[in-house]
């Protein structure tokens, strides 16, 4: 069974508070992961600023890629719904440098400090490792990246509700999922995930699902109290669920170039 229903994916569903909940999930995640002094952070996630904006407001200076091998159809399929904010585009337009192209071939050999990305950035972008290459190539060392994808489970789910049943028992290997409109996601394991990184010759630090309290937890806690909300994101990101892929329609990964 689907962890989220289908239609809420792309959040035209009934779950507008877990995906509140989801991103303030995000959003504390990234303020305990990034850099803690002033640094060149490159954003990968798509373009909408969320979370480049985030950055600035830290002090970073940011490189946001506008299109990273990926169509706009493709960077909205499975986020979590976002609203952009034309205010604080403003507000960080003096830190955050928007940039439009395919690849990282316009960026110099050890040139950033950490990378993001959100919104399953390397799901999206099938050509997964040679993305992942680009990433290590331009990290300085020492430098981080933080790194979201959609989660085999997931894919699992989607094969099962598009009863392709015979799709199901290759989870030893690549699982690229069609979706209804024609985008492809890549879903991954854990180990799989793992696999990605090192192969690109960066430390792992941590893999886990991007969130193990399911939406109807949510939804009854934060229906019972709103104000509970700040206590979940800590009971989600104090949980430390380490290489649990069983759970969860994301996972993440922070990564070290040592």
């Amino acid at each position: 069974m689907l962890p989220i229903p289908a239609e809420e994916l792309n959040g035209s569903g009934t779950l507008g508070p877990y995906w509140t909940f989801y991103r303030a999930v995000v959003a504390e995640q990234l303020t305990r992961w990034l850099p803690d002094k002033p640094s060149v952070v490159l954003d990968l996630s798509g373009g909408r600023g969320r979370w480049s904006g985030q950055a600035a407001r830290a002090g970073h200076r940011v490189i946001e890629l506008v299109d990273f091998r990926r169509t706009a159809s493709l960077a909205s399929s499975l986020a979590a719904p976002l609203t952009a904010d034309p205010q604080a585009r403003l507000r960080d337009a003096g830190r955050v440098r928007h940039v439009r192209a395919d690849d990282l071939t316009f960026l110099p050999d050890e040139s950033v400090d950490a990378v993001v990305a959100e919104e399953r950035a390397m799901s999206i972008e099938l050509m997964a490792e040679s993305a992942m290459d680009d990433v290590a190539r331009v990290l300085r060392p020492g430098g981080r990246a933080l790194v979201c994808v959609d989660s085999l489970v997931l894919g699992m789910a989607i094969l099962a509700e598009q009863e392709q049943w015979q799709h199901l028992r290759q989870t030893g290997e690549v699982m690229l999922v069609p979706w209804p409109d024609g985008s492809i996601t890549r879903c991954f394991s854990s180990g799989q995930l793992r696999e990605l990184l090192t192969g690109a010759g960066l430390e792992v630090e941590w893999v886990r699902p991007r969130t193990v309290l399911s939406p109807s937890t949510v939804d009854h806690v934060l229906g019972s109290d709103a104000r509970a909300l700040a206590w979940l994101v800590r009971t989600e990101l104090d949980a430390h669920p380490d290489d649990d892929d069983t759970v969860g329609i994301h996972l993440v990964a922070s990564v070290r170039k040592t």
